[in-house]
């Protein structure tokens, strides 16, 4: 993607973090010509590098993907900025819309895994790591096992060997220190979910 130094985030933690917050990744990958994306929750691996995930069997996109190099995005929070908010729109008026974004992109080799302990363990895995703000966090084994069972017939494991990793934070960092105050109060206003997680994330994230 187009990243101007302005907007690049290479911290690994900063990266990693934002993939375990949003883990649902769209997964892009090309075939004869054909592109084709799937949208998928996975479970980011950082001692053995890699991403963990499983589709429907009945998608037939991992038939395509062994041995591929595929692009993995993940979305952070995201916001249109107008320039009403900027203080030089009412100094100068030289000033346009833009939209405030944070992505990470992920590029790996897929290797298929139809094996029913890793399918398993992907489920579970999955299931620990988005159940944990629930008061009564719903386990796998909360169900019968033969039912558990059955279901991994339905799905097919995927593992992605992470090749790259590049991520931009696009949060106005290119404005004055003023502007960037303007659109601060402009989101505080607004007061929805989607400008406080953009307000949030504006917020400094620490040193390197």
């Amino acid at each position: 993607m187009y990243n101007s130094p302005a907007f690049i985030e290479g911290r690994p933690e900063v990266l990693h973090g934002l993939i375990r917050e949003n883990p649902l990744g769209s997964l892009v990958s090309s075939h004869d010509g054909n592109i084709e994306c799937s949208h998928i929750p996975m479970i980011l691996d950082t001692v053995n590098n890699v991403l963990r995930a499983h589709v429907a069997r009945a998608n037939q996109h991992w038939t395509r993907l062994a041995g591929s190099n595929v692009l993995v995005v993940f979305h952070g929070p995201e916001h249109y900025i107008t320039p009403s908010w900027y203080p030089s729109k009412r100094a100068h008026g030289k000033v346009v819309p833009t939209w405030n974004y944070i992505v990470v992109h992920v590029r790996g080799e897929v290797r298929v895994v139809d094996q029913t302990e890793f399918l398993l363990r992907n489920v579970a895995e999955l299931t620990t790591q988005n159940e944990g703000t629930f008061s009564e966090p719903w386990s796998v084994t909360d169900a019968p096992a033969d039912f558990i069972n059955g279901l991994t017939r339905s799905i097919v494991g995927l593992e992605i060997a992470i090749t790259g990793l590049e991520g931009k934070w696009k949060i106005s960092q290119n404005r004055s220190a003023e502007d960037i105050a303007g659109v601060k109060q402009g989101l505080q206003a607004l007061g929805t979910n989607k400008s406080m997680a953009m307000l949030q994330a504006m917020e400094p994230r620490g040193s390197s």
